[in-house]
């Protein structure tokens, strides 16, 4: 008898959920191909309005995620679960996960604020919290910078977000500084034309602003020249380092002595004087 009303129950129970289980599984499967083909048609969409890189995969991850939630309420709902229990349950383990990943969740929102506000992009050679390196990937919870020694570095979101960095590619020209030191004695006025005429030479700096060249310290051992010049971005390192090497071969050329620093030490005879 038992065994017949569990069969009947059961009977009754395929014939109530069978339909409304069957509808929810239809729904799902064509579901995810709807989220599916609409995320990719998003993706397309940013392609064509040109967004970041950086951002495009961001903004896609996240549409697909709502949708697939939305998709799953709908479904749960086809099968007859009380919603508001299960939404208050999904809010009770939503609070307890993100307390507990109260790091990650800021690590989140620095990644929105960093695609959002865009300080820097893929690409752009920065130095943030102790590194420098050049931006290869802005992911959901971290950044990753490329060293010129070919390390990589991570940097968490939150930090690069709250704190100052400096971007070094955001302008399109920089100004590169040197500073030469003359022995004393040697002619301020010569080592200065030296010093136009090898930036006169060198195409890569910029006529305007002109280039900046003044006596800037009277030192211990050496009279510093400054020299001030600018340079599209892409040739800073190379021009900083080509007219350091012709500085150098320059001045001994011309006779100008690039000093060394030097301490002189006077020794007195004290038993001498005493006699």
């Amino acid at each position: 008898m038992n065994l017949e009303n569990a069969m009947d129950k059961l009977t009754l129970m395929a014939v109530e959920y069978g339909p409304k289980l069957l509808g929810a599984i239809l729904v799902l499967i064509i579901g995810i191909w709807v989220i599916k083909v609409l995320t990719g048609g998003f993706g397309k969409m940013l392609d064509k309005r040109k967004v970041n890189n950086s951002l495009t995969p961001f903004l896609k991850s996240l549409v697909s995620a709502i949708l697939k939630i939305l998709l799953i309420v709908s479904v749960l709902g086809m099968i007859g679960i009380q919603m508001t229990s299960f939404i208050a349950i999904l809010g009770a383990a939503g609070l307890a996960v993100g307390m507990a990943l109260s790091g990650t969740l800021q690590n989140f929102a620095g990644g929105v604020i960093i695609l959002i506000l865009k300080p820097f992009k893929v690409g752009d050679y920065i130095t943030a919290q102790g590194h420098s390196g050049t931006v290869n990937q802005i992911q959901i919870f971290h950044t990753i910078l490329k060293t010129p020694d070919n390390k990589t570095i991570v940097v968490p979101n939150a930090e690069l977000s709250n704190s100052s960095l400096i971007n070094f590619s955001n302008e399109p020209r920089r100004r590169v500084d040197w500073t030469v030191r003359i022995a004393y004695g040697d002619d301020t006025n010569k080592a200065k034309a030296v010093l136009k005429q090898l930036a006169d030479n060198e195409e890569r700096i910029l006529k305007d602003p002109a280039v900046f060249i003044v006596v800037s310290e009277l030192g211990d051992s050496s009279v510093n020249i400054s020299m001030r010049a600018w340079v599209n971005a892409a040739d800073f390192w190379s021009v900083f380092f080509e007219m350091n090497e012709n500085i150098y071969n320059t001045f001994n050329r011309e006779g100008l002595n690039i000093p060394f620093p030097q301490m002189d030490v006077h020794i007195h005879d004290n038993n001498n004087n005493n006699k």
